[in-house]
């Protein structure tokens, strides 16, 4: 999943920054919905990620019941969190 791509679908457009908080939020929804059907592990871990970075990303118990998917995204929170400091 290429994250401009996922915006592109949730969202209408690619940059983030300009969208309306209306948009914005219906874009959101269609994220949880889709987060919450998906069955594949890879693809659910990539709407997270999107959810994330957009701050609307559910906790990691609720969102990964298996440890290794928590690990995952833990990691990649710590990846965010260090680019943020740089």
């Amino acid at each position: 999943m290429d994250f401009q791509d996922l915006l592109f679908r949730y969202f209408g457009q690619s940059d983030v920054d300009t969208l309306n908080p209306a948009t914005l939020d219906a874009g959101l929804e269609r994220v949880r919905v889709d987060f919450g059907l998906e069955t594949d592990p890879g693809r659910r871990f990539g709407l997270w990620t999107l959810m994330y970075m957009l701050g609307d990303a559910p906790d990691l118990d609720v969102a990964f019941k298996d440890a290794d998917e928590r690990d995952a995204a833990r990691n990649f929170m710590d990846l965010v969190d260090k680019m943020g400091e740089a």
